[in-house]
C-alpha cells in the first residue's frame, strides 16, 4: 500500500476512533434519529448543488445511502442512546471487518490467503482481550445487537462500493446522504415525538452544534471519502481490517474523555490487534522473503 494511501487510513482510523465519543456527546443532547437527521442534512446540503451526481448507477448511490448512512447509523446512534459504551461500541463495530470480506468472499469471489486468516484470527483475539477488560459498564444486550447490526449495515456498503467500481467518493457521500434524513425525521417524529423534536432544536447547545458539525463534516465527508478511495484501490481484504485499529482509538478517547477506564487486557489487546493487523497487510511480503531466502547449504 503507498504511503499516501498509508497515511489516509491513519486518518480515517483516528476521526472514525474519536467519532464514538462524539456520538456519546451527541445523543446525550439530541434525540438519536434528529441527530442522524441533522448529520446528514448538513452532509448533502448545500453541497449536493455544487457537486456533480456519481457517475454510476442510481442503484449504487441508493444502496450507499440506504446501507452506510442509514442503516449503520440507525442501529449505531440507538444503541449509543440506550447505553452501549461509546469504548465498545468502537470495538464491536469492527465486526464489520469480518463481515465484509466474508461477504467479498461469497458475492465478489476475492480469495483469502492465509494471512488474511491468520492476520484476522488474531486480530479477533486481541479484540476479545479489549474486550475482557471491559468493566466500567454493564453492556446492554440490545445494544451490543444493534452494534452488530449496525457492523453488518457497513459491510453491506462495502460491498456496494466494491460493486460500483471507480467512482468520485466526494460524489457518491454527498449524493448518498439525500436518502437518510427523511426516514431518519419519520423514525424521530413516530418515536422520540414532535414536541421532542422541536424543544431539542428550539434549544441546541454550542456542545450539539460542534457534534453535528463533527459528524457531518468531519466523520463523514472527511472519512468516508477517503475510505471509499482506499476501498476502489485496494482488495477488501487489505482494507477492510484496517478498521480494527479504529477501537484501539476509540479505548483512548473514551478513557480520557468519559472516565471509561482500560484495564491491562485492553492494553495488551491493542498490541495484538496491532500485529494481526500487519500480518493482514505484510503477510503476503513476509512469506515471500520466506519463501525465497536461500537455503542453507
Amino acid at each position: 500500500m503507498p504511503l499516501k494511501d498509508v497515511l489516509a487510513a491513519l486518518i480515517v482510523i483516528v476521526v472514525w476512533g474519536a467519532n464514538f465519543v462524539v456520538i456519546k456527546f451527541g445523543v446525550d443532547e439530541v434525540p438519536p434519529m434528529l441527530l442522524g437527521a441533522l448529520r446528514f442534512i448538513f452532509v448533502a446540503f448545500p453541497a449536493v448543488l455544487f457537486v456533480p451526481r456519481p457517475a454510476v448507477p442510481w442503484r449504487y448511490v441508493v444502496g450507499y445511502g440506504a446501507t452506510i448512512c442509514l442503516g449503520q447509523f440507525v442501529f449505531l446512534f440507538l444503541a449509543i442512546y440506550l447505553g452501549m459504551p461509546a469504548g465498545l461500541a468502537s470495538l464491536v463495530l469492527q465486526a464489520q471487518a469480518f463481515f465484509t470480506v466474508a461477504i467479498a468472499a461469497l458475492v465478489l469471489h476475492e480469495a483469502i490467503r492465509l494471512h488474511h486468516v491468520l492476520g484476522i484470527g488474531l486480530a479477533i483475539v486481541g479484540l476479545v482481550m479489549l474486550d475482557a477488560g471491559a468493566d466500567s459498564a454493564m453492556v446492554p444486550l440490545l445494544g451490543f445487537v444493534l452494534t452488530l447490526v449496525a457492523a453488518f449495515s457497513w459491510a453491506c456498503g462495502n460491498i456496494v462500493l466494491k460493486c460500483a467500481g471507480p467512482v468520485r467518493m466526494l460524489s457518491m457521500v454527498v449524493w448518498g446522504a439525500l436518502l437518510p434524513p427523511i426516514p431518519f425525521l419519520l423514525l424521530s417524529a413516530a418515536f422520540e415525538g414532535p414536541d421532542r423534536m422541536l424543544d431539542s432544536l428550539l434549544h441546541l447547545s454550542w456542545r450539539a452544534v460542534a457534534v453535528v458539525a463533527y459528524l457531518s463534516g468531519v466523520a463523514t465527508l472527511v472519512g468516508y471519502v477517503l475510505w471509499g478511495r482506499l476501498l476502489s484501490r485496494h482488495p477488501v481484504a487489505r482494507v477492510a481490517p484496517l478498521s480494527l485499529l479504529i477501537p484501539v482509538v476509540g479505548l483512548l478517547c473514551a478513557d480520557w474523555v468519559l472516565d471509561e477506564k482500560l484495564g491491562l487486557w485492553q492494553w495488551m489487546g491493542g498490541v495484538v490487534v496491532l500485529i494481526g493487523l500487519a500480518l493482514n497487510l505484510f503477510g503476503a511480503r513476509w512469506l515471500a522473503g520466506l519463501r525465497n531466502r536461500p537455503q542453507a547449504t
